[in-house]
């Protein structure tokens, strides 16, 4: 090629075109880096080399001008750049021949160090294991040696270490003995750090028992004569002086104490400087003075919680007003236990983990600390404010008392058994059994002032009694007035049952006059009472009260049942155990006489006595108000006996004498209350039947025998769809049936009375038909009264057993409707029926006006 040009391209440029001054351009240089270059792109490469070709050098003259395509430089420049790249390959081939020779010595190399380093491994490996063989003794022949020499060196060691105390130790005691003196100890015992204290301390206890054993006349005399110690008297022995100069036993002790409060005192401070091994060391020691008492005593004394509690104990218990009413309202849910003996033991759970951690670090008998700890806490802290809590709730109400008592004992328990859960110093393990019995018998001596005998069930009754005396009060007032009329019939059991209700008014009154009742639980009670002011519950005949008053009512009973649940809910709580079913007993007592006697008894007494005076009235309609009181009396009874059932009773069954008892007087009770229902069942049906037979009475002669004189009268007459009598017995058995309806729940009971009334009224209609003469017209009037009476008794809720009587009803117009042939044939029918009975039907058929005639003659000579 003509002309060299020594340029170099880079690496991030295109190859660089040199133009010289020849004919032909020169050919453009590069080298391998060039297409090493990231930037490199084959079409820049070709138009670099395109543009090379063209240069301005080729052009000359006019010729040239019209811009002919010239290829031969073209060829040139690419036979150029083809013969360098040819260079490159072959250069390139060379590097990467010399680099893959390069590759395949290392690795061979490579391979040898990995050989030699394997071969060196298993060596050392097999080296490791005659050493481990060798340390393990499992030689049989042979113990290693260096096992052998370093027992050797601990035992110099021991020996050495015990030769030294045993020399200090004669060196003191010869100090002590001698001269009176304690300096080596003293000097000892000044040296910084609890191990020099832990030394001091091993001394002075070996010194004491030397002074024991060597020194009698310092220690006191038994029966006059001196203490001796296997048979060697310290004083006349072999080599001892005859009279010892110092008391070597007080010089030691006082030692001991000076040690003991410096040892208290290094306890302190590594307990500040949360230096646990100090207080470790520092305890180990104490623990053999006085059994760790003293060490004890001062962490458990000097703890901040006491420090700042000790504070804290004269604080006045708070609340807001609202929260007691609550406590002391029957009706109202009860708050949670009193915020600051809540905030107490949220306080004492998060001290009591912390502080558990710490115990189990610095003492070697953790547990006996934590036991200690934990009754200061109960036995002071808690026990303290618990009883001011309850001082205050009991000058609340007996319920505030006994709700805060409730609410205490169930949040210690949650507290007692979360640091059960949470192990204390056994931590993340449960509690040991020892604390745990230790928590479990805190638990116990909070509270056992509070189910001392029967404090606490009396507590429950009288609570109870004040509550449902309040509730009834106006109901006995009502019902006690009521009773100051006069009556005929059973005046005992009315004096009876009027004073008792008298004796629960008046110690209801008596009560509220009382001055060690609370103000709040005297508000409280009085407004259960409805009444505004305690005096006028003195004055009986100031208070107003009105029929609702006198009245049962379901939602009454249910609130005295949960009061009732409420206490035998909390008594299984506070005072669950053998006495469990003694109290569910008095409690059901106090129910059966509330209830049962005063409540349900005293209105179905009224009831049963305005139903008794209506049986005879012949001047108006008899009175059923009292029917509407058999529905919630009922209904009473029937909350009443489940919740005996179902609350009561299963829990009296640990007692098999009790729960006998129980089951008798509910059985009595329960017999008493469906006795009086069932008087008062009897004596309605008397009444009702007792007016049906009077309104019956006014049925005239002549209303199912018309007179035939007058042409208008018998046409009139039929136009009647039933006699005057009818429609007003109709009127009057109508009212009944929806009274009934809604006093009675419809079932068997329903069924059962309205079906008496209806065999009771067809008994009447027999009776009342063969009273009258009937001919052809009256017939016919007859069968409209008997279709009316028949109509009602069907809107009844009767027995199947009644259908054949209604038919029978129906069968008696037709007596004397129908001639005497068809007569014949319906008697005959109704004998086979068996539908009546002679007699009776003989009456019917002898009140027809053609009685006297052949053919009814004929059909009365059948019967």
């Amino acid at each position: 090629m003509p002309g060299t040009t020594d340029t170099s391209s880079t690496n991030s440029q295109p190859p660089t075109v040199y133009h010289g001054r020849s004919v032909f351009g020169q050919a453009p240089t590069f080298d391998l880096d060039t297409f090493s270059n990231r930037d490199f792109l084959v079409k820049d490469f070709v138009e670099t080399l395109s543009d090379s070709a063209n240069s301005p050098n080729r052009k000359s003259g006019p010729a040239n001008q019209a811009n002919t395509f010239d290829p031969k430089p073209l060829i040139r420049t690419f036979e150029n750049a083809l013969n360098r790249m040819v260079d490159i390959s072959g250069d390139l081939e060379h590097r990467e021949n010399e680099l893959a020779a390069a590759v395949r010595r290392a690795e061979s190399q490579h391979g040898k160090t990995m050989q030699s380093a394997r071969s060196k491994l298993e060596q050392d490996m097999v080296q490791f294991e005659n050493l481990e063989t060798s340390l393990s003794g499992n030689d049989q022949n042979s113990v290693s040696r260096t096992v052998k020499i370093g027992q050797k060196l601990e035992e110099l060691d021991r020996q050495k270490a015990l030769a030294e105390e045993s020399r200090f130790l004669i060196q003191c005691w010869l100090e002590v003995s001698e001269r009176g003196e304690m300096f080596m100890l003293e000097d000892k015992r000044r040296q910084a750090g609890g191990e020099a204290m832990v030394r001091c301390a091993n001394i002075a206890r070996q010194l004491m028992r030397i002074s024991q054993r060597l020194d009698s006349r310092s220690w006191p005399q038994v029966n006059g004569a001196s203490v001796q110690i296997n048979g060697v008297n310290g004083d006349h022995g072999p080599g001892r002086k005859k009279q010892q100069r110092h008391n070597t036993r007080e010089l030691i002790e006082k030692f001991s104490e000076t040690l003991e409060k410096d040892l208290l005192k290094s306890f302190d401070d590594s307990y500040r400087r949360e230096n646990f091994d100090g207080m470790y060391d520092c305890a180990k020691v104490l623990y053999d003075f006085n059994s760790g008492a003293s060490v004890i005593g001062a962490f458990v004394n000097q703890h901040q919680f006491f420090i700042d509690r000790s504070q804290l104990i004269t604080e006045e218990v708070g609340g807001e007003a609202e929260s007691w009413e609550r406590l002391a309202d029957p009706d109202a849910e009860p708050p949670d236990v009193e915020p600051s003996l809540q905030a107490l033991i949220e306080e004492v759970k998060i001290v009591a983990q912390e502080e558990s951690g710490i115990i189990k670090r610095a003492f070697p008998y953790a547990e006996q600390v934590m036991t200690k700890f934990l009754q200061r806490v109960f036995q002071q802290s808690i026990q303290q404010r618990l009883e001011m809590v309850l001082e205050k709730s009991n000058t609340v109400s007996s319920l505030a008392f006994l709700r805060s008592l409730q609410a205490a004992r169930s949040t210690i328990s949650t507290l007692i058994d979360d640091l059960k859960i949470h192990g204390l110093i056994e931590a993340p393990e449960p509690a040991s059994p020892q604390i745990t019995t230790m928590l479990d018998q805190q638990l116990d001596d909070l509270f056992v002032p509070y189910f001392a005998g029967s404090a606490y069930i009396e507590k429950e009754k009288r609570n109870l009694e004040e509550l449902y005396s309040s509730l009834l009060f106006k109901f006995t007032i009502f019902h006690s007035r009521r009773r100051k009329v006069p009556t005929t019939l059973m005046k005992s059991l009315a004096k009876s049952g009027s004073e008792m209700l008298a004796s629960a008014r008046d110690a209801y009154v008596e009560r509220l006059d009382s001055s060690d009742l609370a103000p709040a639980q005297k508000k409280m009670l009085l407004r259960i009472a409805g009444l505004k002011d305690a005096e006028n519950a003195g004055a009986q005949t100031e208070i107003e009260v009105s029929t609702e008053d006198g009245v049962l009512s379901t939602t009454n009973a249910k609130r005295m049942l949960k009061w009732l649940a409420e206490a035998v809910g909390r008594g299984l709580e506070l005072n669950g155990g053998n006495e469990t079913a003694k109290d569910v007993s008095a409690l059901l007592h106090i129910l059966i006489t509330n209830m049962a006697e005063i409540y349900l008894e005293t209105a179905l007494d009224a009831a049963n006595d305005l139903a008794l005076s209506q049986e005879n009235t012949t001047k108006s309609e008899p009175d059923l108000s009292y029917v509407p009181t058999l529905k919630p009396a009922i209904t009473i009874m029937h909350l009443l006996s489940t919740f005996i059932h179902t609350v009561l009773l299963p829990l009296a069954a640990s007692n098999m004498s009790i729960r006998k008892e129980m089951t008798r007087s509910t059985t009595q009770m329960l017999e008493n209350l469906e006795n009086k229902v069932n008087n008062i069942l009897q004596h309605s049906i008397d009444v009702i039947l007792n007016w049906t037979s009077r309104l019956l009475a006014n049925q005239k002669k002549t209303d199912f025998r018309p007179r035939d004189d007058a042409s208008a009268t018998p046409t009139a007459y039929m136009e009647l769809l039933q006699t005057p009598t009818c429609q007003s017995v109709y009127t009057f058995l109508s009212r009944l049936h929806p009274l009934f309806l809604a006093s009675i729940t419809p079932g068997t009971n329903l069924t059962a009375f309205l079906t008496e009334v209806g065999l009771g009224f067809r008994s009447l209609l027999f009776s009342h038909f063969q009273k009258f003469n009937v001919n052809a017209a009256g017939g016919i009037m007859v069968t409209k009264d008997l279709t009316k009476y028949i109509e009602v008794l069907r809107s009844w809720e009767l027995g199947e057993e009644f259908e054949a009587g209604l038919e029978a009803l129906m069968e008696i117009g037709h007596l004397f409707v129908v001639g005497p042939e068809a007569l014949r044939e319906r008697v005959r029918g109704y004998r086979e029926k068996g539908m009546w009975e002679a007699g009776v039907l003989r009456g019917f058929v002898a009140r027809r006006e053609d009685a006297g005639s052949v053919g009814v003659q004929s059909v009365l000579s059948m019967l």
